[in-house]
């Protein structure tokens, strides 16, 4: 029996899920299918800036699985730039994170917006 899916941590739901180059009508166009969890890896790493150990705290995988999780992400951006494919955010293994208030925060002991938090 296979092992189950391990569910992937998100904090952010992209509002805009697809991008084409400009000139290019639809119809011609091949599409690159990003998973909403590579989506969150790359936004962790690339954008926030974090290290691998904390993105993959953040999404509550291990860094090996951040890590492929992330290669696999780049790999589909980069064919998507460089042969001029549309990119769609959608699918994948995920669950959105409980929103902390600031008054949950308080209770935990944290000050400021989520900083600090683990999530368990």
């Amino acid at each position: 029996m296979p092992r189950p899916v391990k569910w992937r941590r998100v904090n952010f739901v992209p509002g805009v899920t697809y991008f084409k180059p400009a000139g290019i009508p639809l119809q011609v166009l091949n599409e690159v299918c990003l998973t909403v969890e590579e989506a969150e890896a790359i936004r962790l790493k690339d954008f926030e800036g974090l290290e691998q150990e904390q993105g993959a705290e953040k999404m509550n995988i291990s860094r090996p699985t951040f890590q492929r999780v992330l290669g696999a992400a780049r790999k589909k951006i980069a064919d998507a730039l460089l042969n001029g494919k549309a990119i769609r955010i959608e699918g994948g293994n995920f669950e959105i994170a409980p929103q902390i208030t600031p008054v949950q925060a308080a209770a935990a002991g944290q000050r400021g917006r989520r900083r600090g938090i683990h999530w368990s």
